[in-house]
């Protein structure tokens, strides 16, 4: 994908309170180097970033403003003048003003990533896309965890991750890989 100052790459809630014991698992090991691989590519072409980090309001959150959760996890933390963005609800367009910034930096595509897919991820795709912007997900560079079913059993987080990739790619955004958004040829290519 060319990179440019009309592609703007919104990583979402890269944090380490994620790792707290608290959390379910989760299943893709991969995430932290594809999304690493990304930042380094945005940062190399001078391409605009805005971090978005999720701000909980719900006592004992270990995302809540002064636990260590809250801090971007090791390799994801913004450099220079890149922008963070703070939500306290699953949209990083609720009750912020990314649509704003967006638009003064003049963007034509949003390419995204981060945890989790079914959530916080999808919800931001969801809620832009229906306002008009045009996104990117990088569906490797995502995490999301085991979840209960409600009725006792357990939906493997790689089923949740299927499911969600293909809902969002039916009628929301472009689903690729970090190697297409890196131009190199994919693992499977090779």
């Amino acid at each position: 994908m060319n990179v440019g100052l009309g592609t703007v790459l919104l990583p979402i809630d890269v944090q380490r309170g994620f790792d707290e014991p608290s959390w379910p698992p989760r299943w893709n090991g991969e995430m932290e180097a594809n999304g690493r691989a990304l930042l380094a590519h945005w940062r190399a072409a001078g391409a605009p970033i805005i971090h978005v980090r999720h701000v909980s309001v719900q006592p004992g959150s270990s995302l809540a403003p002064g636990h260590w959760g809250s801090a971007f996890r090791e390799g994801f933390e913004p450099q220079g003048e890149e922008p963070v963005l703070s939500k306290s609800v699953n949209s990083a367009f609720i009750g912020t003003d990314l649509d704003l910034r967006l638009r003064r930096l003049g963007a034509e595509r949003i390419v995204t990533f981060g945890i989790s897919t079914d959530m916080c991820v999808s919800t931001t795709i969801r809620t832009g896309a229906n306002m008009g912007w045009t996104f990117v997900l990088a569906a490797d560079a995502c995490d999301c965890f085991d979840l209960p079913d409600g009725l006792g059993g357990t939906i493997p987080a790689t089923a949740i991750q299927a499911a969600h990739v293909a809902t969002l790619a039916m009628e929301f955004c472009e689903v690729t890989t970090t190697a297409d958004l890196l131009g190199r040829p994919s693992p499977a290519d090779r």
